[in-house]
């Protein structure tokens, strides 16, 4: 089973729209949406749920108020302000467990608390693995690395699997790019986009992660496109195609119209273009 990985060092850059083009374009594959903070691929996809399960990824502490002697050691070593007046505040409270070691009567414990919803679907392309990660809740990274595993599990008969990733280079984006085959990585022409894919491209080579990059709306500044494709030829990476800004991409989204429409505007055509590039990189 071989895994594509699309991501980019910044949001908004249509990572998730090529994501679902490609996956239309490659037919018969698993699909993971690794976005977990902000998920979106099951808007295109419309998916039928076949499991639902929460996800337990980091723990609290739980005090027993009766067996408390209110020495007031867990408050002193409390690195992170989560206990005043002996009372814990759970928003605060990292799970380092410091607390529960050095508490004399043992009136404190760690827990483990859901920090999301693992889901399993089913789409006319395939499996689809993802998830939601609760509001304010941490270890993005640990839910996408069960996302990636749901997928791998579901789509063992697959020779491929398509996984939308998190934007950005934060816990999320190392649990979705690390031990991946190949990264397409989405850029657009701004100065932040230059930026953040210089960023992206680094954290790919760190983890010895093949990468592979677009350009999305290039001909909104051609300009600023020169100037990412002069990057790439520095960084000797392969750019693999230009994508044209086309309205009639959101007109096809907008209506919840099928995935298939994408492929008929300009826009889709490039993507089909950057598809046959791709394919060759992962033979």
């Amino acid at each position: 089973m071989r895994q594509l990985v699309i991501t980019s060092g910044k949001g908004g850059t249509g990572k998730t729209t090529v994501a679902a083009c490609l996956l239309t374009l490659a037919w018969r594959a698993g699909i993971a949406d690794a976005d977990v903070d902000a998920p979106n691929l099951h808007l295109l996809l419309h998916p039928k749920l076949l499991d639902e399960r929460e996800f337990k990824g980091a723990k609290q502490v739980v005090k027993n108020e009766a067996a408390c002697s209110g020495c007031g050691k867990c408050e002193e070593v409390c690195r992170f302000g989560a206990i005043k007046d002996l009372a814990v505040d759970p928003f605060r409270c990292e799970g380092c467990g410091l607390c529960v070691y050095v508490c004399p009567e043992k009136a404190l414990r760690l827990e483990e608390v859901a920090t999301g919803t693992l889901m399993l679907s089913r789409t006319r392309y395939g499996h689809f693995a993802h998830a939601r990660l609760y509001i304010g809740a941490e270890a993005s990274g640990k839910l996408v690395t069960a996302v990636r595993r749901k997928a791998e599990e579901a789509c063992r008969d697959e020779e491929l699997v398509i996984i939308d990733g998190s934007p950005g280079i934060g816990c999320a984006v190392i649990a979705s790019l690390s031990g991946t085959d190949l990264a397409l990585l989405v850029t657009e022409p701004t100065v932040s986009g230059l930026h953040d894919l210089d960023r992206i491209l680094k954290v790919a080579q760190h983890f010895g992660v093949t990468a592979l990059v677009c350009i999305n709306k290039y001909d909104l500044s051609p300009e600023l496109s020169a100037e990412l494709e002069r990057y790439c030829a520095g960084e000797k990476v392969d750019l693999v195609g230009k994508i044209p800004f086309d309205p009639a991409v959101l007109d096809v989204i907008r209506q919840g119209m099928p995935l298939e429409d994408l492929l008929k505007t300009r826009a889709g055509q490039a993507i089909e273009g950057i598809w046959e590039t791709v394919r060759m990189f992962l033979h």
